[in-house]
């Protein structure tokens, strides 16, 4: 099927210019009849179009789709530069967006293991061997 065809409107309301952020946020509402809903990555580009802003700069998160489709409402920042953006953005979603590379780290059961694993250890061993099985 052709939905990138399909026409989408783009209404925004709540607008708020927040000059501490460095950033313009409001409430987004997408209308799509005959698409089931509309990707944040040509949101984000339409909205570029729209306030005349980079597509690097633009933020959207939060989307629902009302019941029977059609419509759906979610948040948009337009930042004024890519350094606000890196700035105030939370970390998951500049890596969403490319922006930042995620930082790998042990599953949290690892973590929980390791930590109890270093209780039972005293003294320097704890950052040596705390992978090490003390034995009885």
């Amino acid at each position: 099927m052709a939905d990138r065809e399909q026409p989408v409107t783009l209404r925004t309301r709540k607008f708020i210019r927040n000059p501490l952020l460095g950033r313009k946020q409001m409430v987004v509402d997408v209308l799509h009849p005959n698409r089931a809903n509309v990707s944040k990555d040509e949101l984000r580009t339409k909205l570029g179009e729209l306030y005349r802003a980079n597509k690097e700069s633009v933020s959207c998160f939060g989307f629902r789709t009302q019941y029977g489709g059609g419509k759906s409402t979610g948040f948009a920042l337009i930042y004024d530069s890519p350094e606000a953006l890196k700035k105030f953005e939370p970390h998951y979603r500049l890596v969403r967006y490319g922006v930042a590379t995620k930082v790998e780290k042990a599953s949290r059961q690892q973590r929980k293991q390791r930590k109890n694993r270093a209780k039972t250890v005293r003294g320097t061993a704890k950052t040596k061997g705390a992978a090490k099985d003390k034995k009885k």
